[in-house]
């Protein structure tokens, strides 16, 4: 996600009124808290607190314009890599935490399951139609939810139609699974942690070596990062932060959520399965597809969304990205979109949910937690989605979308 997209913080400092946006952030904030005493009631306090993560997620996301699309087209169009290396950076670390834990197999008496799928044709080309997605609709998954929290309009179109592909492949994907496959793949598992973790870390140095030798090749040396504009408790609650220590907390968050849910953090599960409601209502009978009736999704279908973590997370995400949005002054939503910009974000949005679940997840479930999991698919899923990235990228000015 570039930084145009999801609304910059102004570089003004202090705390002067002008700055915050009231209304939103008392609305933002007092959703939070309510929210997270109600799921308490309703649930437990387990799913109260993964709803609190999800806001710090949200927070951080958005305080950090923290997103796999704009960095990646940075690297592509401006051969700029400081955003892969902090993402690299920031899977890294997760990793060296992740792999020992899920080789225990649990934690303070909690369970642990990482992000592993198969290795087949499902994930190749789920994962190139996701990133060739992401470049149209203008978001990751993770990007949409904090630009929508942020107020982007256009960000709500392209999660519409994220939803809404995420329920048509979730009809299709037995289809795609009987496609030429090989099991999950665990490295941890496979070659014992230290040699699961030592070919892991040094995929992704290699990684954030090539975008340094790409990047001093064309410009002869790295960017530099401007002065922040707030400094303290302001910059803290109303940003912007530095790249890496957006990296760092998401790292942090990815872990906490992997102790308290059992499984590390995903996002487009909920997409499917709101749509998957939403269709239900409407007398669509999505019950009796062969993928809704699998023990996982049959049971999130017929409970409370608040009873799913992956709802409950991103609604957090959404919240904690428009507490953040308001916090800088920056909570404006746009209704004018040109024709041509929606049109991208239908196409994007319908891309992204089609090829996330045939792929087991986007860059946070499949590309983030499956490669920290030590998990072989995360590292297709990379290939691929940054194949299909590159496709986006050259059809964005067909859509008006140059330069934005």
């Amino acid at each position: 996600m570039s930084r145009s997209e999801a609304s910059t913080l102004p570089r003004s400092g202090g705390w002067r009124a002008v700055d915050l946006d009231h209304g939103p952030a008392l609305f933002a904030g007092a959703a939070l808290v309510l929210g997270a005493l109600a799921i308490w009631q309703a649930i437990d306090a387990r799913q109260a607190l993964l709803f609190v993560i999800g806001g710090g997620l949200g927070a951080t996301l958005y305080h950090a314009a923290f997103g796999f699309t704009g960095g990646w087209r940075r690297l592509v169009v401006e051969g700029r890599g400081r955003a892969m290396r902090a993402q690299m950076l920031m899977i890294g670390v997760t990793a060296v935490v992740f792999m020992p834990l899920l080789a225990a197999g649990s934690v303070f008496g909690q369970p642990l399951v990482g992000a592993t799928a198969p290795v087949g044709v499902s994930v190749l080309v789920g994962a190139a139609l996701f990133g060739l997605g992401m470049q149209l609709g203008g978001g990751c998954g993770s990007g949409t939810l904090f630009t929508v929290g942020g107020g982007s309009s256009r960000m709500l179109v392209t999660l519409a139609f994220f939803i809404v592909g995420a329920v048509v492949g979730s009809w299709h994907l037995p289809w795609w699974l009987e496609q030429p496959s090989l099991p999950p793949v665990s490295l941890g598992a496979s070659l014992g942690v230290p040699g699961g973790l030592a070919v892991t870390l040094a995929g992704l140095a290699a990684v954030a070596l090539l975008t340094v030798w790409l990047e001093k090749r064309r410009h002869g040396s790295l960017e530099t990062v401007a002065p922040a504009p707030r400094r303290g408790l302001a910059r803290l609650l109303r940003g912007p932060w530095p790249l890496l220590a957006g990296g760092m907390g998401l790292a942090a968050l990815n872990i906490a959520t992997l102790v308290t849910a059992g499984h590390p953090w995903s996002v487009t599960f909920a997409f499917g399965l709101w749509g998957a409601k939403t269709a239900q209502a409407v007398g669509v009978p999505v019950e009796t597809w062969a993928f809704w009736q699998w023990p996982g999704p049959a049971a999130a279908l017929g409970d409370s969304v608040l009873a799913d973590v992956t709802s409950v997370m991103n609604f957090g995400i959404l919240l904690g990205a428009a507490l953040s949005a308001a916090l800088a002054g920056k909570f404006a939503p746009k209704v004018d979109l040109p024709w041509k910009s929606l049109a991208a974000a239908v196409v994007g949005g319908l891309l992204m949910g089609y090829g996330a679940r045939l792929s087991f997840g986007c860059n946070i479930g499949a590309l983030f937690s499956g490669i920290a999991s030590g998990s072989l698919h995360g590292w297709l899923w990379f290939a691929a989605a940054f194949g299909g990235s590159l496709l986006g990228i050259r059809l964005r000015p067909a859509f008006g979308l140059d330069g934005k």
